[in-house]
């Protein structure tokens, strides 16, 4: 039975990880404009920074995303650069961000900026899109150790 069970979490958590795969394909390239991975009520959190952000369902994210992109010159991208099953629900993306910012005109990927994503997902669907800045600062709020 345990067996059984453990295989059944696996192959879950491949379903996760090949969904997160996915919308990362799209973001990578600065596409940004698909939601059906999203479950209707989606938590969208950007917790830390100057565009801080909590809103709930695809229309909150949506103005949520569309405010945050509207601070960048057009190119903003967050790039994926590891991906990690945290548990059955949570995957952990760890990006670098390349995109100038309007008011400054500098790009961050001058600065070597380095965040991460964490995305719940239940049946296929991501129900909370977490958005970190910081990358030390996310894995400090999941009680991870630092990446090598």
């Amino acid at each position: 039975m345990s067996d059984d069970s453990s295989l059944h979490t696996f192959r879950m958590a491949s379903e996760n990880l090949n969904l997160v795969r996915s919308i990362f394909a799209r973001w990578d390239r600065g596409d940004y404009s698909s939601t059906q991975w999203a479950d209707p009520e989606i938590e969208f959190v950007i917790p830390y920074g100057p565009d801080a952000i909590s809103t709930t369902g695809l229309a909150g994210m949506e103005a949520g995303w569309r405010s945050f992109l509207s601070t960048w010159e057009e190119g903003y991208r967050a790039e994926a650069d590891e991906y990690r099953e945290l548990d059955d629900e949570r995957v952990l993306v760890t990006n670098t961000y390349n995109g100038r910012g309007k008011t400054s005109g500098m790009n961050v990927r001058q600065i070597d900026a380095r965040g991460a994503t964490v995305l719940h997902i239940r049946s296929g669907k991501v129900t909370r899109l977490v958005l970190y800045w910081d990358l030390e600062q996310a894995l400090a709020d999941l009680d991870l150790s630092p990446l090598i």
